[in-house]
C-alpha cells in the first residue's frame, strides 16, 4: 500500500474545501496533501500518526497541520460502524497557505498568521479555551455562507496565531521528503503493526511483509522514522493504554494484555517510559483535570 497524495478540489462558490466526514468515510491511508488541514475530531477516538509522532487521540480533539505531512487516523471500528447519532464525525478544512494571495499575507497585519502556517509544517495539536472556540467556529463553517466561510477561517488561524495554545507533534527532525516506494513501505508497517499490536510481533514477521532481512528492516526503520522499530511499537501499545486508560473501565491487567504485555511489570515500566506517569497516576490525573474542567 502506498502513501497517497491527496489534493482537495473545491467547489466553484469556494477558494477552499469544508467537508464533514462520517463513519467509514474518516478512514483514509498513510497520506499527505499540499493544502494545510484543520481538523476537528467532533466524535471518534483511536491512535493517530502525525510524522514521527504515535499517539491517542479523543472527542474534540483539534489539529492542524502544514503542507505535506503525512498523517493518518485510525479510528476505533465503533465509531466507524454505528448508524445512530454516536456514529463518529470529523470536520476537514483543507486551504492553500495563499488561499488570500500574497499580496494580503505580504500585509505586516497578517505576519503572524504567516508565521502560524509556517509553524505548522511539524504539526500542531490546538488546546485550551483556544480550542473549544476554534472547534466552535469549524462546526459553524459547515453552514456557513461562503464569503462567511473564508472570513471565519482567517478568525479561526488569528484565535490560534493570538493565544499560541498549542503543542508541537512532530519532531524537528522529521523528514517527510521520502519517495513513493518509501510511503508504500511504511503505510505496510503501519497496517501490520495497527492489525496485530495486540500479540507478540517478531521483527522477522515485520520484515517479510516488505520483502526484507530482519537487519535490513531495522536500519531501514530507523533510517526512515528516526526511531527503531521497538520504539514505534512501544509508541502504539500505550497510546493505545492511554485511551483504554480514560475510556473504559478494565483493571490494569486486562489493560496490559489488550496491548500486547502478557507481563504486567513490563506494560507498568514501558508506560512510565513512554509518559513519566504509571497507568494508574495517568488515570487519576486525566480524571482530576475533567472534574476540574466542569468546576470551572
Amino acid at each position: 500500500m502506498k502513501a497517497t497524495l491527496k489534493k482537495a478540489t473545491p467547489n466553484p462558490e469556494q477558494s477552499f474545501n469544508i467537508h464533514k466526514d462520517t463513519g467509514h468515510g474518516m478512514l483514509s491511508p498513510w497520506h499527505y496533501h499540499p493544502e494545510c488541514e484543520l481538523l476537528l475530531i467532533k466524535r471518534s477516538c483511536g491512535t493517530c500518526l502525525i510524522g514521527d509522532h504515535v499517539g491517542p487521540f479523543k472527542h474534540g480533539d483539534l489539529f492542524l497541520f502544514g503542507p505535506n505531512l503525512p498523517h493518518t487516523f485510525r479510528h476505533e471500528k465503533k465509531y466507524m460502524e454505528r448508524v445512530d447519532e454516536k456514529r463518529g464525525e470529523t470536520v476537514v478544512i483543507l486551504f492553500e497557505n495563499n488561499t488570500w494571495g500574497d499580496a494580503f499575507l505580504s500585509l505586516p497585519e497578517i505576519s503572524p498568521i504567516f508565521k502560524l502556517l509556517n509553524t505548522s509544517k511539524l504539526g500542531l495539536r490546538i488546546k485550551g479555551e483556544t480550542r473549544k472556540k476554534v472547534a466552535r467556529i469549524a462546526d459553524d463553517m459547515l453552514n456557513d455562507c461562503p464569503s462567511r466561510k473564508l472570513i471565519n477561517l482567517l478568525s479561526a488561524l488569528e484565535i490560534i496565531t493570538a493565544t499560541k495554545e498549542y503543542d508541537f507533534i512532530s519532531s524537528n527532525g522529521f523528514n517527510p521528503g521520502i519517495n513513493s516506494v518509501d510511503q508504500g513501505r511504511i503505510n505496510t508497517i503501519f497496517e501490520y503493526t495497527f492489525n496485530n499490536f495486540h500479540k507478540k510481533i517478531a521483527l522477522v514477521d515485520v520484515a517479510q511483509a516488505i520483502n526484507m532481512s530482519k537487519h535490513s528492516f531495522c536500519r531501514y526503520f530507523k533510517l526512515k522514522t528516526k526511531k527503531t522499530y521497538i520504539q514505534f511499537l512501544m509508541e502504539v501499545r500505550i497510546g493505545h493504554a492511554c485511551r483504554l486508560l480514560v475510556e473504559e473501565e478494565y483493571n490494569m491487567a486486562e489493560i496490559g494484555y489488550a496491548c500486547g504485555y502478557n507481563n504486567i511489570s513490563h506494560f507498568y515500566h514501558q508506560f512510565k517510559t513512554l509518559t513519566k506517569k504509571n497507568p494508574l497516576d495517568y488515570r487519576h490525573h486525566y480524571l482530576k483535570t475533567e472534574e476540574n474542567k466542569l468546576l470551572i
